[in-house]
Order: C-alpha cells, then structure tokens, then sequence
C-alpha cells in the first residue's frame, strides 16, 4: 500500500481514533480496520486458508490475515516495500505487483489461493483524475492475478478509487464472481473516494476477464 503525500496540512497525517486503536492494538496502520469490518460483515478469511496480499506494506491487513487463517495457514504479501512485522507463517516479496508472475506467488502459497486482497494504491500526485486512473489498473492487475491464483469459490477484495472507470471495473468483478458486494468500512476517511469491493464464489479463470 503506497504511502499518500506528505505535506504537513495533509488530513490523512491527523491520528483519529482508528489510528490510536491501531497503537495500541499493535498494528502497523489504520487500515487493519477496514478489512476488519469486511470480514465482520462478510467473512471470508478462515482457518487454513491460503491468502495472498498485494500492496501488504506497512503490514497491518498482512498482520490481520495471517491472524485469521492461523499457522496451518498461508499469507504471502507483495509489497515495494517490507512490511514493518509479520507471523513466521506469512512470506513478504518485495517488489511490484505489476511485475510479479502469478507462478511465483503459487509456488510460495504452496497451491492456489483461497482468497486474494488488494490494498494497492498510487503514490499521489494531486491529480484525482489521474490518480484513479494509474488506482484502476492496480486493482485490474489484482484481478487479473486472482483469476489465476484463486480455486474455484474463492474470494477476493480489492480497494477501488471511485470515478470514471470504477463501475467497468465492478462489472469486471460481477463477472468473475458469483456474489458481488461493495463496501465503504467505517474506518474510511470521509473526504475519501476509495471503496472496497468484495467477490465471493470465484466461477473459474475462464469467467475472468483477460490480463491487462
């Protein structure tokens, strides 16, 4: 997950209390709730699974996982950057999504996954247009690995940039997917366009649409 800007007016360097809870519960971002709330209302993390994590920097959705899916389980994150901590079951590979091979990540989940998430975002520019536009094609690119990693009723999370092709994008989830939900956790900051969208009952790698 790539860091936003940086400038010293920027609301998302403000702690609100999702931040202090992540503190003090020992996670590494805010974000762990948003997937905690996701799982809350729709669980798709359990006991034994296989899980893949793109964009798992700092690590707080990599530590989450990997709680959930327990030490018979298996979480590998893809990440430009190292994860700040993570279980001794969880594998990092530092690197671009955009350029790791879906071989490589099934020869370190051990098989095919049982549930794919995405947290990947940009580094921003200040350009919203622009920004969910490079967004759109990291959340392509996660469903397009998902569609070669997931067995047949997995599932898969993805965050979405909201404008001008998300609901294409929505569309290419449907179709891959048998149940398709959106999401917009409570830890989600309110001047903020991003929602998650949900796949359960992945139909098989032919539903998918083709690689971008």
């Amino acid at each position: 997950m790539a860091r936003r800007g940086s400038g010293r007016s920027s609301p998302y360097k403000r702690p609100d209390r999702f931040t202090k809870q992540a503190q003090r519960e020992g996670y590494a971002a805010r974000s762990v709730y948003k997937l905690q709330e996701i799982q809350r209302r729709q669980p798709i993390l359990r006991r034994g699974q296989r899980v893949v994590d793109l964009g798992c920097a700092p690590g707080s959705w990599f530590v989450y996982a990997a709680e959930q899916v327990g030490e018979r389980g298996v979480v590998v994150g893809v990440d430009l950057e190292e994860p700040v901590s993570r279980p001794p079951w969880a594998k990092a590979i530092v690197g671009s999504a955009l350029d790791t091979p879906a071989e490589v990540l099934r020869e370190a989940l051990g098989g095919p996954a049982d549930v794919v998430l995405s947290d990947m975002a940009p580094r921003t520019t200040g350009d919203p247009t622009g920004d969910h536009f490079v967004q759109i094609e990291l959340a392509r690119r996660a469903l397009a690995l998902a569609a070669e990693l997931l067995v047949p009723g997995g599932a898969f999370v993805c965050k979405v940039v909201d404008g001008e092709d998300a609901p294409a994008f929505v569309d290419e989830v449907r179709a891959a997917f048998d149940k398709v939900k959106r999401y917009k956790p409570e830890a989600t900051r309110d001047r903020s366009r991003e929602f998650f969208v949900v796949g359960a009952g992945f139909k098989g790698a032919t539903a998918a649409p083709p690689p971008p």
